[in-house]
């Protein structure tokens, strides 16, 4: 079986860089950044223009195109409507439609900002969707986009992403740890938090088996499915880990009080969601995958993010 064909949209965000390592292995690959450049595999791509993106897609001719591009700045979403809907909604719902057309497969991106983030029971990809901001409403019209375009996918929502590189909790932990005594987290908002290592690993995972067994079963496990770290905590639980996990690496950090602080005390433009819980079940029905704790992520990348971050 020859190599497939790869486009890799969006190699500059966390989850694109892990991915593009990866997915080299995988197939002939092919990635696109906003920003011209000299590496002959890179295309330069602004998801905000329409025509670009078909004509990278019919240039490429993938088998299979991964989406790893989007608008995540939540906060500026809410004043950036139109620019979160175009990478978000409308570049999604153009490389589904050019997927069609080419007859390639697609793995997009999605996350639990498509939830209201009310119960406690993690959320199940059936559940009904309820975003409460820009950000969250534009990544479910993305996969509605996709949806209804007819085309082979696979849209994998997940939460808390973070990575050795690129802004991220972990890494702003460690920066705000180093000079600060004490600090106030909220700790009523929870989830999983989920590398970006995890992420890829998973999708290529699935890619391989689909490659395996060919599109007619990739077309039935596909659809909307629930990708995150095993486990459950808050953002104070997940900052007391990366404080007590940097420490026993060696890192000297001024922080040695870390308060519980509520959601309701810490206004932002966007609301976020209290649950963001993520229910994996079908994951591992339909792809026999089981990712780790969100623990064990953490230790597995922490020691690359302070390497890379030096200055963190």
């Amino acid at each position: 079986m020859s190599a497939p064909r790869i486009l890799l949209v969006g190699r500059t965000g966390q989850v694109g860089r892990e991915l593009e390592a990866l997915l080299r292995v995988l197939g002939e690959l092919t990635a696109t950044q906003r920003a011209a450049s000299a590496e002959p595999h890179v295309r330069a791509l602004d998801l905000s223009d329409i025509a670009a993106i078909r004509s990278v897609v019919r240039d490429v001719r993938p088998q299979w195109i991964v989406n790893a591009a989007a608008h995540t700045a939540v906060d500026k979403a809410e004043s950036e409507r139109e620019l979160a809907a175009a990478i978000n909604t409308t570049a999604p719902g153009v490389l589904a439609e050019e997927a069609t057309q080419c007859g390639a497969a697609l793995v997009h991106y999605s996350t639990d900002y498509v939830f209201d983030g009310s119960g406690e029971r993690p959320w199940r990809e059936t559940d009904p969707t309820g975003p409460l901001g820009v950000y969250g409403q534009t990544k479910l019209d993305g996969e509605r986009a996709i949806a209804a375009s007819g085309c082979p996918h696979v849209i994998l929502r997940t939460s808390w992403v973070y990575a050795a590189v690129g802004h991220n909790f972990v890494r702003t932990m460690l920066r705000l740890g180093a000079t600060r005594e004490r600090l106030t987290i909220v700790a009523d908002q929870h989830g999983a938090p989920t590398s970006a290592l995890v992420i890829a690993r998973a999708t290529v995972e699935i890619m391989r088996q689909a490659l395996a067994h060919g599109p007619g079963w990739f077309a039935e496990r596909g659809g909307v499915v629930h990708l995150a770290c095993s486990g459950e905590t808050t953002w104070h639980g997940f900052a007391t880990e990366i404080f007590a996990q940097a420490r026993a690496l060696g890192l000297t950090l001024a922080v040695n009080d870390v308060a519980p602080l509520k959601t309701a005390d810490y206004p932002t433009p966007a609301r976020r969601p209290l649950n963001s819980r993520l229910d994996l079940k079908r994951l591992g029905e339909r792809f026999g995958i089981a990712n780790p704790t969100w623990r064990d992520a953490l230790r597995e990348t922490l020691p690359a993010l302070i390497a890379a971050n030096p200055a963190t």
